[in-house]
C-alpha cells in the first residue's frame, strides 16, 4: 500500500509531467511550427525552444503542487523551498542527460527504454530529495 504523501507525489508529479509533454507537443508543433527561433544573440532549435517554453509553465506549477499538496507540512520558508526546488530541477535535468547518455552509449539500450530507466532513477531521487531537503518537515 502506498502512503498518502507518495500517492500525492505520484499524482501531482505525473499530472505535471503530462502537462509538460502536452505543452511541449503543442508549442513545438503549433506555436513554433517546428521552426528555428531566431533571437538577436542566438538561434534556438525548435525542440529546445519548446522545452524552454513548456518548462517556464511547468516549473512553477510543479513547485506549487509540491509545496501545497504533496509537502504542506514543510517548516522552511517559501523562498528557500523555491531555491532548493530550482536547484533540484537543474540536478534532475543533468541526471536525466547523464543516465540517458550512459544507457544508450555504454549499455546499448534503445533510447526509449533508456529514458524510462533514467526517469525511474531520477523520480526516486527527486522524491527523496524533496521529502528530506527541499520541503523538509519538522521531525515528530
Amino acid at each position: 500500500m502506498v502512503n498518502r504523501q507518495t500517492f500525492r507525489y505520484i499524482a501531482c508529479g505525473g499530472g505535471n509531467t503530462l502537462l509538460d509533454i502536452f505543452l511541449y507537443f503543442v508549442i513545438y508543433n503549433f506555436v513554433l511550427r517546428k521552426q528555428i527561433v531566431h533571437t538577436p544573440l542566438i538561434s534556438i532549435s525548435p525542440y529546445i525552444a519548446a522545452f524552454m517554453l513548456s518548462f517556464m509553465i511547468t516549473f512553477p506549477t510543479g513547485f506549487l503542487l509540491m509545496k501545497n499538496i504533496v509537502f504542506p507540512g514543510s517548516v522552511l520558508k517559501g523562498r528557500i523551498q523555491l531555491f532548493r526546488y530550482f536547484m533540484l530541477v537543474i540536478v534532475c535535468i543533468l541526471l536525466n542527460y547523464f543516465f540517458i547518455k550512459l544507457f544508450v552509449e555504454k549499455f546499448y539500450m534503445y533510447p526509449t527504454l533508456a529514458k524510462i530507466c533514467a526517469t525511474a532513477i531520477v523520480i526516486s531521487f527527486s522524491y527523496l530529495t524533496q521529502r528530506n531537503f527541499t520541503f523538509k518537515a519538522e521531525r515528530e
